[in-house]
């Protein structure tokens, strides 16, 4: 195996791991109501209010891919899964991803998802990754009101540990090797002028803006859906409130991948 394939791999892994972040949201609001608008939601053609999905002037070129990258044909996005899964699962080691993904429109899916972290919500049919299995587990503290568990980590360990085996360093070349793809499934989604990677940094920085609550965060169950007791929490985006009930240790964890894929992804445009 070479130094670029392992690549392929290692760095699709983390911009999926960004759209479990979706994942993990939908599935932790269904599981107290179902809300019949999201199984209906088809890939979002509307950006955030808060975070542009098209600019003017592009913000983050990627340029030219590096010497020595493959210079093979890219598959036509329709048809691109299974070169995409083929190598991924070949590439996968120990199969924790193939558990996780959905292996239909692939890149698609990662795109659309990412897209919609920085909004109130993420329609399940275009998650890339299988939801978590088990139930939100909610504790209670020492006043008696509920607050998130931290054995919710259980239930985002597979997920954590994909993330983690990310040779961030094979970023670069991979993402311009590949970003056609996400390219021209950005203009897709309805962004005709649109640059995927200034959305893909947009949304890794609303990411790492999400606060960062010292302990279990309370809730409150106002109708049958557990929601955050304070206001200020309970307004924050599908994305941001994911990465708090991850907890904090894992959301320090996630936010120091997500700067490091940040780091190459913007320097590799300079």
């Amino acid at each position: 195996m070479n130094k670029q394939s392992s690549g392929v791999a290692r760095v699709l892994w983390v911009v999926v791991v960004l759209a479990a972040i979706g994942a993990g949201f939908v599935v932790w609001q269904k599981e107290k109501a179902a809300k019949p608008q999201e199984a209906a939601v088809a890939l979002p053609s509307a950006a955030s209010t808060s975070i542009p999905s098209s600019a003017s002037a592009v913000q983050h070129p990627l340029g030219a891919a590096p010497a020595g990258a493959s210079t093979a044909a890219l598959p036509a996005l329709g048809d691109s899964d299974s070169a995409v899964i083929q190598s991924l699962m070949a590439l996968g080691g120990d199969g924790a991803l193939k558990a996780l993904l959905v292996p239909e429109h692939v890149i698609p899916r990662i795109v659309a998802t990412i897209d919609a972290l920085p909004k109130q919500s993420v329609g399940l049919n275009v998650l890339p990754l299988r939801t978590p299995t088990g139930s939100f587990v909610v504790g209670h503290d020492g006043n008696g009101q509920m607050v998130t568990s931290g054995k919710n980590a259980d239930r985002y360990a597979t997920y954590m540990y994909v993330a983690e085996k990310i040779d961030t360093g094979a970023l670069v070349g991979w993402y311009k090797r590949y970003y056609p793809l996400f390219q021209q499934s950005y203009r897709d989604l309805g962004y005709p002028d649109g640059y995927f990677n200034d959305r893909l940094v947009a949304v890794i920085d609303h990411l790492l803006a999400a606060p960062e609550p010292k302990g279990p965060v309370v809730l409150v169950q106002p109708k049958l859906r557990y929601e955050f007791a304070d206001p200020s929490l309970q307004a924050l985006s599908a994305g941001q409130k994911f990465m708090l009930r991850l907890g904090p240790d894992d959301e320090a964890r996630l936010k120091a991948k997500l700067r490091a894929i940040r780091a190459g992804v913007v320097e590799s445009g300079k």
